[in-house]
């Protein structure tokens, strides 16, 4: 990539792919092709100061890649509807599987590499492992619709035999970080956590409901979107080199637990841990994950030899940096 390719950013509004759209301009790239629904105003601070070439909405964009023809070099599609609690999975069909099957096929008939967002709730309960290999897919069974819709696209790529010069498709675990106001009940835990601790001092943390985990001890593989955007950024710049087209898993590597995770915002915070557990909500309860942990052998193999944030570093850099001032990547 030269700076001045184009390149497009699905989902470019929401939180990951504004972050991204950030990163790629820090580093000298503005010939930028940004598709989204950009009539939500909670998401306009998001890209705000930054720099691209269009903005194209998402229910057109297909029509207006033939009608301007742009010299596409690249694709980061990170566009998706990601509520875990919208249980009509026509919605989920629609956009995460007919659309990225949409998206595939330009980049294949153009010869684009693309880079996807997948996501660690095609596990489901992670009884068959975190194992990013391609067999994996075909025995998961994820415990909603938005699993259910990623998990499909996933094995739908897998078995084309027709696909773009290098892709990837990258099962994100538990990302934080700014840019994510606008998300609301599915913003993650640091946000929601941050604000009971402005708000009253508490952090309110779901009860376990499994007799093998204790309450606040549920385990998660919680990443930085700062190491999102590297691996990213990686991919794009070394994507020749890469040994493989794929299914990634994109995580640390190492579980923590909620309760490590809210005491790292008090400290962000500087303000005593307070946790108060409460019942987990009967529409989530029996599709909960207890445990997640990329294994991340697949990515390493492949090159990418930088070092992760630590929960309590990429955690206090969220809060003292962003949340405090409610300062946007």
């Amino acid at each position: 990539m030269t700076r001045s390719s184009i390149i497009v950013v699905t989902g470019a509004a929401g939180f990951i792919g504004s972050c991204l759209t950030g990163y790629l301009n820090e580093r000298g790239f503005d010939n930028l092709i940004l598709v989204d629904e950009f009539s939500r105003l909670d998401k306009v601070d998001n890209l705000r100061g930054k720099k691209f070439r269009n903005q194209v909405e998402r229910d057109d964009f297909f029509q207006w890649l033939e009608i301007r023809k742009p010299a596409v070099e690249f694709i980061f599609h990170l566009g998706a509807r990601t509520d875990t609690t919208e249980f009509d999975y026509a919605v989920h069909e629609r956009l995460n599987l007919q659309y990225s099957q949409t998206i595939w096929d330009y980049c294949m008939l153009n010869q684009i590499p693309l880079v996807y967002a997948s996501s660690a709730a095609t596990y489901g309960s992670g009884d068959l492992g975190y194992n990013d290999d391609h067999q994996l897919p075909f025995e998961l069974e994820p415990l909603n619709a938005y699993g259910i819709s990623k998990n499909e696209f996933d094995k739908w790529a897998i078995q084309q035999k027709s696909h773009p010069p290098f892709w990837a498709g990258l099962k994100f675990f538990n990302v934080y970080g700014p840019n994510e106001y606008h998300k609301g009940r599915m913003a993650s835990v640091i946000w929601h956590a941050f604000n009971q601790i402005k708000n009253n001092g508490t952090v309110k943390l779901f009860k376990s409901h499994r007799a093998d985990f204790k309450d606040g001890q549920q385990l998660r593989d919680f990443i930085y979107v700062k190491d999102i955007l590297k691996v990213c950024f990686w991919l794009m710049e070394n994507f020749e080199n890469v040994q493989g087209n794929g299914l990634y898993n994109l995580g640390t590597g190492k579980a923590r637990s909620f309760e490590d995770l809210v005491k790292a915002t008090f400290s962000g915070a500087g303000e005593p841990v307070r946790i108060q557990y409460i019942d987990m909500p009967d529409d989530i309860r029996n599709k909960y994950q207890y445990f997640t942990e990329a294994k991340m052998d697949k990515l390493i193999h492949a090159g990418y030899d930088e070092n992760f944030y630590t929960l309590e570093e990429g955690v206090s850099d969220y809060v003292k940096n962003y949340l405090v001032n409610k300062n946007y990547y």
